[in-house]
Order: structure tokens, then C-alpha cells, then sequence
């Protein structure tokens, strides 16, 4: 090892050491204005080298004012917490520096990712000649599945282009992306039906077969459902088993999106939220939401793989140059040079095994009773969502949701966001952090209501905004 190599090794753990305790110690970093930032910290690029001295205390100043997602005052996003198995896999993946396209240069890194994707294939009940990916992210997911719906409707497609209209689905508590991936497909944004959802956020099934049925009518062609796992506001489950009926009937293309709360397919108990997700095309997930895997793991599996080949695969001589297919990951996803996001999962089911995976999974839904129970059990709380979801949805007396998750913030008391639902809006706490006990959610509350007690006259109250 280089004594450059050494010391910049020492120098992070140095400045992780300083990051665990500040989590501990201050949970909530202060917040920094976006005009200010370049003022509060030296994010400069010099024309000379920074001595090591300076170079070491920015570095950590920069570390250090970043806002602190891994710790137990986080609840603003879909993902949370650290789990240290992971974390491992992820560090060495970094000084490994593989590129998973072809065998010649992941070697075994490749049978790692193999494995994880043939393990879940049989899991969910998919064929015999079933596959997958990593994708880049939950919204690169759900475009790889749009582009292979598209092209199985017409081969001719990635050759000759789009030609007639085609029309895609999903419902309006659907993730932002469908929107975006349209448009990127050539389908267009004009294009993409947005489905009712019934009052749990669910797709209502018949709304969606009036719509394909509307749409042949107009002579349009039909092709793409994405059913959602999880939305991201209530955290809501499609029924993946009527709405496969529905695809099977009228030649759709079934895509469910299980970004958020997929990984339910991992527990006994919680499987059946996803009952059906045989008879579906496609399924991802995003193992860095509820399993605690570093940003970022996300995976889609498909039930034909030839699918990813013919939507995909594009013949480069000079890059594969050893090995069969199966082994040329490179073939099967959308990118080149891809970085190895299969590690930190593989080291993390390694070491807990499946029924670790499960029990992670049920610990988060656990928590998810504990804080849903105070909520409904509290009568100065409102709920807006129940059920098996992470995502506890309500308001606090009649704050408004969004002044009370602002003011948390910029008083570094807790990170919490809102969101809204049929014109309702409110605060939504994500317990998605496995790390989180029940001491963890109680205190989350604890918080929020001596907060909203002390500065409640300073709080909007919703009534008020309503009026105006």
C-alpha cells in the first residue's frame, strides 16, 4: 500500500469517527441556506494543491455539515439508517473499482450479482428463464421495464422507431418517473393515463379497464401497466393479482414498481401485500430503502429475460471479447461501465441470511404499528392512512404540516417531510430506519409536540389557511 493510500485511509476513519459521534450527539445538522453555502464552506477548486492540514479540516467541515440520513432524528425520505454488513460490501466495491459489463474485468463480481438475481427470481415465482439487472436507481427501473414493454408490443421499434400511439398506465399516486420515462420512450407525456386510486391510494382495477378499453376504441394500442408497491406519499399497494388479469386479457405489459416497500417479498408475513407478482413481466426494488444498503441498490427483475437482450443487447467487438452472454452482464443493461452495486447487497444477505432479510422487513413494519397506535390512540392527531405501509401519514392538532416539518428542521429538532393525498396535506414520518426502536418513534413524537407546544404561536394553524 502507498503511503498516500495509507494516510488518506487514516483520514477517514478519522473523519467517520467524528460522523458517528456528531450523530449521536447532534442527529440534525444545522441547516445551511442554498444562497449561503458557498459562504460556510470552502467548496473553491485552487489553481495550486491545498496543503494536507486544510485540505483535511474542509473535508471534514463538509462531511459534517451534510444532513445526517443515517441517523434516529431521520424520517423525511424512503430510505434511512446504515447497516454495517452493507456498508462493508460497499468500502470494498470501492477499492475493488470493477465495472460489472464484462466477466473479463468483474470476474467472480459477476456471479455475485448472478446469484442475488436468480435467488429473487425463484422467490417471486418467476420462469425458468427469468433475469435481472441493476439498475441505476427506482426511476431508471421503471424506464428499463417501459422500453422492454414497448418493444415486445412491436420488434420493430428499436430499429424503425416509434410509429403508432401508444398508451401507458398508472395511477396518480404513481412515482414522478413514469412521466419522465414516457417522454424519453418516445410514448410522450400526452400519453401516459393516470388511473384513479381508491381512498387507501390503491389503483382502482375497473378504472383502469375502462381506460384501456376507451383507448382501442380510439384505435390507439394499449401496451404498459406499472402497478405501484408502496406509493411514495401512503405507501399503498396496488393489487398486483387483478391487475394482472386485466394485462393478460388485453396483451399489457404488467411492470410493478416496488421501489419503496418491494422488498416485502422477503418475509412470510408481509409477502402477500405483493400476491400475484408471478403472473407480472417486471419487478423492482430498491434494496437501499428498506433493507439499509448504502445508496444506491436497485434491482429489476424480469420474467423473460430475452426481453433485457432485445431491448438492450448491442453487439461491441471490442469490448466482448471473452465469455458467453450470461456472463457479459454488460448485454443486459442499459448502461456500459456500471459500478458494483451487487456487493454490498451480497455481503449484507451473506451475513444475516434470508431470514435476517425477513426480519428486518418485519422489525420496520413493527415499528410502523408502534407509531400508526400512538397516532390513532392520540386525539390530537389525525390519520390519513392505515394498514400494512411505513408510511404514517397525519396532522398534529391543526398545525399545518408543512410551516411545522419546515420549523423542525431549521431548529435542528427532527427531519420529517409532508406530503398530500385528495387535497388533504400532511406530515408523513417514514419509519423505514431498521436501526429504530420503539424508544426511537416515541421520542419522534416527543419531539414534534413539545416543539409545536413551545412555538405554537408562531405556527399557522390549518383552519386559518383554509379560509384564505
Amino acid at each position: 500500500m502507498s503511503k498516500a493510500m495509507r494516510e488518506d485511509l487514516l483520514l477517514f476513519n478519522s473523519i467517520v469517527d467524528e460522523l458517528l459521534f456528531q450523530e449521536k450527539e447532534n442527529p440534525v445538522s444545522t441547516p445551511i441556506k442554498a444562497k449561503e453555502l458557498y459562504e460556510k464552506i470552502d467548496l473553491s477548486l485552487p489553481e495550486n494543491p491545498t496543503i494536507t492540514s486544510e485540505f483535511s479540516k474542509v473535508l471534514k467541515d463538509l462531511v459534517l455539515k451534510t444532513p445526517k440520513t443515517a441517523s434516529n432524528r431521520f424520517f423525511n425520505q424512503l430510505w434511512g439508517g446504515r447497516n454495517s454488513k452493507a456498508v462493508l460490501g460497499d468500502l470494498l466495491a470501492v477499492m475493488l473499482n470493477t465495472s460489472m459489463y464484462t466477466y473479463k474485468v468483474s470476474g467472480p463480481q459477476t456471479a455475485v450479482e448472478s446469484e442475488i438475481i436468480e435467488k429473487i427470481c425463484k422467490m417471486i415465482g418467476y420462469s425458468n428463464h427469468s433475469g435481472g439487472t441493476f439498475p441505476t436507481g427506482g426511476s431508471m427501473s421503471n424506464f428499463m421495464a417501459l422500453i422492454m414493454a414497448r418493444d415486445k408490443k412491436d420488434l420493430e421499434i428499436p430499429n424503425s422507431g416509434v410509429i403508432k400511439t401508444m398508451v401507458a398506465y398508472t395511477s396518480f399516486e404513481s412515482h414522478y418517473s413514469n412521466a419522465k420515462n414516457a417522454s424519453f420512450a418516445g410514448i410522450g407525456r400526452d400519453n401516459l393515463r393516470y388511473i384513479p386510486t381508491n381512498n387507501k391510494g390503491e389503483m382502482i382495477p375497473e378504472k383502469l379497464e375502462e381506460c384501456i378499453k376507451k383507448d382501442i376504441q380510439k384505435g390507439l394500442v394499449p401496451f404498459y401497466v406499472n402497478a405501484t408497491a408502496g406509493t411514495t406519499v401512503l405507501g399503498a399497494f396496488d393489487s398486483v393479482k387483478e391487475l394482472s388479469n386485466i394485462c393478460k386479457r388485453y396483451e399489457l405489459w404488467l411492470h410493478v414498481d416496488g421501489a419503496y416497500q418491494g422488498a416485502v417479498v422477503f418475509s412470510p408475513k408481509y409477502k402477500s401485500l405483493l400476491e400475484g407478482i408471478e403472473h407480472s413481466d417486471s419487478f423492482s426494488f430498491n434494496a437501499h430503502k428498506m433493507l439499509g444498503t448504502p445508496l444506491t441498490c436497485s434491482l429489476l427483475l424480469v420474467n423473460e429475460i430475452q426481453n433485457l437482450f432485445n431491448s438492450f443487447n448491442n453487439e461491441a467487438d471490442y469490448l466482448y471479447q471473452t465469455h458467453s452472454d450470461n456472463y457479459n452482464l454488460g448485454k443486459t443493461s442499459f448502461q456500459c461501465g456500471r459500478r458494483n452495486d451487487a456487493l454490498k447487497f451480497w455481503t449484507l444477505w451473506k451475513a444475516v441470511g434470508t431470514k435476517g432479510l425477513s426480519s428486518i422487513v418485519e422489525h420496520l413494519f413493527e415499528t410502523s404499528k408502534i407509531a400508526r397506535k400512538y397516532v390513532r390512540n392520540n386525539p390530537n392527531y389525525t390519520l390519513y392512512n392505515d394498514g400494512d405501509s411505513l408510511s404514517i401519514c397525519f396532522n398534529y392538532k391543526e398545525f399545518e404540516a408543512k410551516e411545522l416539518c419546515t420549523k423542525l428542521y431549521h431548529a435542528k429538532k427532527l427531519l420529517v417531510g409532508y406530503g398530500s393525498f385528495k387535497g388533504e396535506e400532511f406530515v408523513r414520518l417514514v419509519t423505514i430506519n431498521a436501526e429504530n426502536k420503539e424508544m426511537e418513534i416515541l421520542n419522534f413524537f416527543k419531539i414534534l409536540e413539545e416543539f409545536a407546544e413551545e412555538n405554537k404561536l408562531s405556527l399557522q394553524k390549518r383552519a386559518m389557511l383554509k379560509v384564505s
